[in-house]
């Protein structure tokens, strides 16, 4: 039987921390929690259950998870995050899979739920992440912010049917906040990629966005959320744009 180890990064995440442990204690053999010195009552949360529970200064995402890798006692890794948590099939296909032994790395399809509403539109379903897989083989990019698993090209990728349910946002603004957060340091990564930029993308990008999103992935069928989801995108791509442009006027006034 395989033995596997689920990792999770936190910071103040008191909201769902219980939620995320508790869909995995059937199913994992060690649960890590990586905090970054939360404030909130994360710590005494993860203190009601058997996990290893380990503070360490934010180093950004890439690098956390890694160290929660190498931190892990056994080969197989499921990464999750403090939103997520294990839908029951999913649950039962993990500990079938653990009977009959794992090989290669498995994606997981994601079904984000928005202020109380299930999203099956918008480009944001379905969402397929690489989420189990072997800390031998695999390892988190050092990407400043979307990172992604590399892995070796001989390794196989396998497709789990069981849902991961993702808790994404409670309210609107709290959506609008995080999205600007990412848009800000995606911003950095497209600078030190020199990625073209001109006056014009931050509101071409935000208007191409909001009609891919809202009409052509049909988020209109998600209702209100869907109209919320498309127009905070589309926001978020005019603080990106904005900031990409700004960091290359700094770069000039500094020559």
């Amino acid at each position: 039987m395989t033995r596997i180890s689920a990792v999770v990064i936190t910071y103040n995440e008191e909201r769902n921390i219980k939620r995320c442990i508790e869909s995995l204690l059937p199913v994992m053999d060690e649960i890590i929690v990586i905090d970054s010195f939360s404030t909130d009552r994360t710590k005494d949360i993860c203190s009601l259950f058997p996990v290893v529970f380990i503070e360490k200064s934010w180093e950004g995402y890439s690098k956390t998870k890694n160290f929660g890798n190498l931190t892990a006692s056994n080969d197989y890794i499921f990464s999750i995050d403090a939103d997520e948590s294990l839908s029951e099939s999913l649950q039962n296909e993990l500990l079938e899979l653990k009977r009959i032994d794992i090989e290669g790395n498995y994606t997981v399809n994601r079904l984000t739920n928005y202020c109380n509403n299930w999203i099956y539109h918008s480009g944001w379903f379905p969402d397929w992440k690489i989420r189990l897989f072997s800390k031998k083989n695999s390892s988190w990019n050092d990407a400043i912010v979307h990172e992604e698993l590399i892995h070796s090209n001989d390794v196989k990728t396998n497709k789990l049917k069981g849902l991961l349910f993702h808790y994404s946002y409670f309210s609107a603004h709290q959506h609008k906040e995080k999205a600007d957060k990412y848009s800000l340091l995606t911003a950095e990564k497209y600078f030190e990629q020199n990625k073209k930029v001109s006056f014009l993308s931050p509101y071409l990008s935000a208007f191409g966005r909001f009609f891919s999103m809202y009409f052509l992935k049909r988020g209109f069928l998600d209702g209100y959320s869907g109209l919320m989801i498309a127009k905070i995108s589309a926001q978020s791509n005019v603080v990106k744009y904005k900031e990409l442009l700004r960091l290359y006027r700094e770069k000039e006034t500094m020559h």
